[in-house]
């Protein structure tokens, strides 16, 4: 077992912020003075009622909310909102775009497949094992709305300008990028993304969605699968998973009270990338596998010579306190998640356990 804790380079549940976790291991088992732990309250208590409205408040000064609009607070994950997107905006007699960018693109437009909503996969980066993000994209004018997958973990490739759909509604899953940069939350009639990655622990989705949107619901549709519910019912509907979103909510204080907000966030996160992908780029015995234009900076993807190399390489790095660099098992290889949790020191040591590895192996 390790003595200390190592650098989690795991792609989720990911890395929490370590003063994150030191506040949940002084609050637990008694909360603010109630006697009881977080995990204990009730969800219709003031105690939780403040925890979930700091949580709002927090998204909303990071993410520049207008009154427009909405942060609601959903169980499934974004696996579920796959299915309640096409359920609950996809009107008769519409069909919706979807951008095919790889694994999570292609759950999402399978969920409107098995509900039979018209819809067009206007473009992919399929060609070439989704290695980039797709350009000169001809959206539909009558579309009811365009899916993208903001960033792709397994892929290791990143939307870094949002398209121009016109008056097209853009719908984004954000999981893997969600608060880790600056973003113009006006071109975007819904984001939303599973916690367990950078916001998080496994458990919650936030889904941030505009008002306009809400016109478009059907009626008829299951409590729990209606945006309506969750909007009325101040995401109150049934009892939530009230730890993780306790713990969303410190994330957040962490992000806007000690890193300083998204602009920061962003440049950290561009700095970490940055150490790691200009080793890469450097050496001949690491290879980059998305292009250098479409490169994520939550989830660096990479190869070695093969696969023999890469096994050794995932097992010493664990042996280093170097954790969860194996890349997804659909694709094999090597991936470093670093997000907004992920420090410049832990991918400093990665880079250099890389040199030592590299001279050894060679």
């Amino acid at each position: 077992m390790p003595e200390k804790r190592i650098y989690n380079f795991n792609p989720g549940p990911a890395a929490l912020p370590l003063p994150v976790l030191e506040e949940i291991q002084k609050e637990l088992l008694n909360y603010r003075g109630s006697g009881m732990s977080v995990m204990e309250i009730s969800h219709r208590s003031s105690w939780f009622e403040n925890i979930l409205n700091d949580a709002i408040e927090r998204t909303q000064r990071l993410l520049g909310l207008d009154e427009r609009f909405h942060v609601l607070f959903i169980q499934g994950g974004a696996s579920l909102q796959f299915a309640m997107i096409p359920m609950n905006f996809l009107p008769e007699g519409k069909s919706a775009d979807y951008v095919n960018t790889g694994t999570w693109s292609t759950k999402a437009i399978k969920e409107a497949e098995i509900q039979n909503k018209p819809h067009h996969v206007i473009a992919s980066s399929e060609d070439r094992d989704f290695a980039y993000i797709p350009e000169n994209i001809q959206f539909n004018k009558d579309a009811a709305f365009v899916h993208i997958t903001s960033n792709n973990t397994i892929k290791g490739t990143q939307w870094h300008k949002f398209p121009d759909t016109g008056s097209v509604p853009i719908i984004s899953d954000m999981s893997s990028d969600i608060f880790s940069r600056q973003l113009d939350i006006n071109k975007f009639a819904m984001i939303y993304g599973g916690a367990q990655k950078n916001i998080g622990p496994s458990g919650i989705c936030m889904a941030i969605i505009r008002d306009d949107m809400f016109k478009l619901i059907p009626e008829g549709l299951p409590s729990m699968l209606d945006y309506n519910t969750f909007l009325k019912k101040k995401s109150l509907y049934n009892t939530p998973p009230t730890f993780s979103i306790y713990t969303v909510q410190l994330v957040l204080k962490w992000i806007e009270e000690t890193v300083g907000g998204l602009a920061a966030m962003e440049q950290r996160n561009q700095e970490k990338a940055n150490i790691l992908y200009d080793y890469i780029d450097s050496s001949d015995f690491y290879k980059g596998t998305a292009d250098k234009e479409s490169r994520s900076l939550m989830n660096i993807t990479f190869r070695l010579p093969n696969e023999d190399l890469e096994k050794k390489f995932i097992g010493e790095a664990a042996d280093s306190g170097l954790g969860g660099l194996k890349g997804h098992r659909s694709v094999g290889g090597c991936r470093a998640s670093v997000y907004n949790a992920m420090s410049i020191e832990g991918v400093k040591a990665l880079v250099e356990f890389m040199k030592k590895f590299e001279k050894a192996n060679k």
